[in-house]
């Protein structure tokens, strides 16, 4: 079978939507065998049931459970093949290997086959001959699978758009056709969530998608460069290469906020996963300190940055975002252990404890955390006390040991503890609560630190597979808490240059110093914004090493205001033509959230959302939100408003102001009244 012409392509995407057709139908004629004969069973059961012994009872049990599993299989493979049926492939590469016969392969989101003929009709984007079509082109090319390599040749090449079952377009050609289909997808308004990519993937981020060795994977990737996706796609890719030994429930997605988490849901569903469990960093917080204390969230200190410049605030974030201060930590720590146990002498009756058997046995426990070997110190006293009694201790005796041993210790709790390390380091000054905000959000980490330390606390062993995203910000002692925690594979992405706060910013060589044994990769290639919105974006944070993708458009326009009213009525106007404009998504993006509520008051109508730190979900339309909870978010076209030199002047509004001009792909706009900000004079 070998289509040569695109007529021959129509026709035969035609058969294969009817064998589709086919195989929906015969999953319905099992699904109502498996119901009858489960209906039957039960019956049987229900019948039977005061005649049965135990042996049998429970092997009619199993003999249901196998049935509901293979009844929600075929469910599952229903849903799978009704997708395929509006769109059942995306490319196509013929191949010749040692056998000298030419075998089209054509390339969709998942595996369909004619069992009659026993014969692959389309292959999963993920199995190891798929990898050939993103990288290579025509001619040598070979793929790797369990039993070995694979050498050949390609001898066509082909991709297509097919959407709701019809063929938009077909392209062959002899050199890399992903950068025509792309443009293509590039050029189309964006949709309200995250798309996945597998048409599009380019031979760099399949590197990264189908790396299955590396233990831990730093993705540092340009604005734009599909980083996220990348990491949910290499995600897919390890549940379908390691299907038998790991499931989408052992997987953990750290995630910014719940509006990122919405945005980024469909991705996995669309490409055959499950839903994959997800949390924000406050959330591992606050069930690690068990709920005890109150902090302040990542969110309120990036505000109260954005909302005051203070000092003493900006010192105390650097310092705890520093080497140095997760070096002091492990000195603290080291001091601790060598100094602040003081054993004495401990007189039980006639019975004399010396000191010196008592450090003995704090010291033989290293291997335990400080505050958990007080038990066991505790029992070998008692150990010994009775031995030297020759007889049972009374419960006056056990309570003497069980007071004194823990007043041995300087302090007792981990709070204490870490209050006094900022004495020890000379540094009281360091180390602020607020009654009403509680722990500064600095801090929150470096106490999660010293319980792991010091309580400790159960690791993570359910999860196989972390990921973490936005990974420059947080800390390097953040990511010391979670090494310790997860001692699982890792995928780490984000990129530098889009921290909220720069003065807490991790680089990928700052996690390497975590995890020596991380492999980084790159991606500098912007995929999201026309390559005039990257350009003027490089005026506010420039960065060298960014390849913008050749598509074109419309140069960011700067309009200046005699007013925040004229501003504002503007950005009504602005919000009128958008909905006339055929694109699906308009973010108005400020600097802080407090700007963002009150010109929400001003803008509100049927169809804008306001974006705030309790959001749970993303939706299509105009988007009013901070630069912070915009970040990862992606839009057709977006508004950045009072882009004066008074709103945007410290490393935190720069910050934001780049952030703001990289959620856009089609048209950014940029407003202010009175004088711009310097960022964009550059």
């Amino acid at each position: 079978m070998i289509n040569a012409t695109e007529q021959e392509e129509r026709e035969y995407l035609e058969e294969i939507k009817e064998k589709l057709t086919l195989a929906v139908r015969h999953i319905d004629d099992t699904v109502k065998q498996y119901s009858e004969e489960m209906r039957q069973k039960k019956q049987y059961i229900h019948e039977q049931k005061s005649g049965m012994d135990e042996a049998e009872m429970v092997a009619a049990d199993q003999s249901i459970n196998r049935m509901a599993f293979t009844g929600g299989a075929a469910v599952e493979r229903k849903r799978k093949l009704i997708k395929l049926s509006q769109s059942p492939y995306f490319g196509r590469i013929d191949f010749i290997g040692n056998d000298h016969i030419r075998v089209p392969v054509y390339i969709g989101i998942y595996s369909f086959a004619d069992m009659e003929k026993r014969v692959n009709l389309i292959y999963d984007w993920r199995a190891p001959i798929s990898s050939m079509f993103y990288d290579f082109e025509l001619g040598d090319a070979f793929y790797t699978t369990p039993s070995g390599t694979v050498q050949g040749e390609i001898v066509l090449k082909r991709q297509y758009k097919i959407r709701d079952g019809r063929m938009e377009f077909m392209i062959e050609n002899e050199i890399n056709i992903h950068d025509d289909v792309l443009q293509k997808e590039l050029a189309r308004s964006s949709d309200d969530k995250m798309k996945n990519i597998v048409a599009t993937i380019q031979r760099d981020q399949n590197a990264v998608i189908r790396n299955d060795t590396s233990r831990i994977m730093v993705i540092q990737g340009v604005a734009g460069s599909g980083k996220t996706s990348i990491a949910l796609h290499r995600i897919a890719f390890l549940l379908y290469r390691f299907r038998d030994s790991i499931a989408a429930k052992d997987i953990l997605i750290i995630s910014p906020n719940k509006v990122f988490a919405d945005y980024i849901s469909n991705v996995l569903p669309e490409l055959g996963e499950e839903h994959i469990p997800e949390m924000v960093m406050e959330e591992l917080a606050s069930d690690l300190l068990e709920k005890k204390y109150k902090f302040q969230s990542f969110f309120e200190q990036v505000s109260s940055l954005l909302d005051a410049h203070d000092p003493y605030f900006i010192e105390r974030i650097k310092f705890k975002s520093s080497f140095e201060f997760l070096s002091k930590l492990n000195q603290y720590l080291l001091h601790v252990e060598n100094n602040y146990f003081k054993s004495t002498d401990l007189k039980i009756g006639q019975t004399v404890v010396p000191a010196h058997f008592i450090l003995q046995k704090f010291k033989n426990y290293h291997r335990m955390p400080m505050l958990k070997r007080f038990d066991l110190v505790v029992k070998d006293i008692q150990t010994f006390v009775r031995e030297a009694k020759g007889q049972k201790l009374t419960g006056r005796d056990k309570a003497r040991i069980w007071e004194s041993i823990p007043r041995m210790f300087r302090f007792n709790n981990v709070f204490d503890l870490y209050k006094d390390f900022y004495q020890w380091i000379d540094r009281p000054d360091l180390f602020k609560t607020d009654q009403q905000t509680g722990l500064e959000y600095a801090d929150v980490f470096p106490l999660i630190y010293f319980r792991l330390r010091l309580e400790g606390i159960s690791t993570f062993d359910r999860v196989k597979h972390l990921l973490i995203d936005e990974m420059q910000d947080y800390t390097p002692v953040q990511y010391a808490v979670l090494s310790r925690l997860f001692p699982c594979k890792m995928t780490i992405l984000g990129d530098i240059s889009q921290t909220v706060n720069p003065y807490s910013a991790s680089s990928a060589e700052t996690i390497e110093r975590v995890f020596p044994s991380a492999d980084i990769v790159k991606l500098n290639r912007s995929y999201r914004s026309t390559w005039e919105i990257t350009a003027f974006a490089q005026r506010i944070v420039p960065n060298p090493d960014i390849i913008p993708m050749e598509r074109h458009g419309q140069e960011p326009i700067v309009s200046r205001f005699s007013s925040k009213e004229e501003e504002l009525h503007a950005i009504k106007e602005m919000i009128t033509h958008f909905r006339s404009s055929g694109n699906q998504s308009l973010g108005i993006i400020f600097k802080t959230q407090k700007q963002a509520e009150k010109a929400y008051q001003d803008l509100k109508a049927e169809g804008v959302y306001l974006l705030t730190d309790e959001s749970t979900s993303f939706k299509e339309g105009v988007s009013i939100s901070s630069a912070h909870l915009a970040k990862g978010l992606e839009f057709d076209e977006v508004i950045v408003p009072y882009a004066t030199e008074d709103n945007y002047k410290t490393d935190v509004d720069k910050s934001m102001l780049y952030i703001a001009c990289t959620r856009t792909m089609h048209q950014l706009t940029i407003t202010y009244t009175g004088e711009v900000t310097e960022f964009l004079l550059q």
